[in-house]
């Protein structure tokens, strides 16, 4: 993460926030092959991090073994132009939030899987509001549990917990402002708005 402790997000609480509201992140985990990353939908609940992957995923039988595994969460980002602060001998930079969990990693029993698969229905269907949710009750019987059979569940205990969020905290509020108006303009509304929290 940023060694400038000025963009460190302290909370665990405001850092599971945002993994719950991305919903999706990069897990990274060594095998024999050397290090590999899986790009998976997950779920929060205090210090658990649950994901599945494929079992032809290189990490599946590296996430089977019981591994430690670093999870990143990638919020808004956007390139700054020196231009946008209007202040002399600024550079160009990028703006970023992101979140970054490790821990060991254990499988999920069959129960398990079902209700990281229903818990990650729900979370998907109720970003789509006022849609009707989707649940596996409209699958044809038999179909779902075929389907069980070509993933595992993970469950991660998070042990250390960093995130940053590189806003331009070290900018004047002027400068700041400047930037996410100029981001605003451009159409990127979620960068503007979390660099004018």
């Amino acid at each position: 993460m940023h060694p400038n402790r000025l963009f460190h997000i302290g909370e665990p609480a405001a850092m599971a926030a945002m993994v719950r509201d991305l919903g999706f992140g990069t897990l990274v985990a060594p095998t024999p092959d050397g290090l590999r990353a899986a790009h998976v939908p997950v779920l929060i609940d205090g210090d658990r991090l649950r994901f599945h992957v494929s079992r032809s995923n290189h990490l599946h039988a590296a996430l089977v073994g019981g591994v430690e595994a670093l999870f990143v969460a990638t919020g808004p980002s956007a390139y700054i132009s020196p231009d946008w602060y209007g202040l002399a001998d600024k550079v160009p930079t990028t703006n970023y939030v992101a979140v970054e969990l490790n821990g060991p990693v254990r499988p999920l029993d069959r129960e398990g899987l079902v209700a990281l698969l229903d818990g990650l229905s729900a979370a998907g269907e109720g970003r789509l509001a006022p849609k009707r949710p989707w649940t596996r009750a409209k699958m044809t019987d038999g179909v779902f549990e075929k389907m069980l059979n070509a993933i595992t569940g993970f469950e991660m205990t998070i042990r250390d917990w960093r995130g940053t969020a590189k806003l331009g905290q070290d900018k004047p509020a002027a400068a700041r402002a400047g930037a996410a108006d100029a981001l605003a303009a451009l159409g990127d509304l979620r960068m503007a708005e979390a660099m004018r929290r």
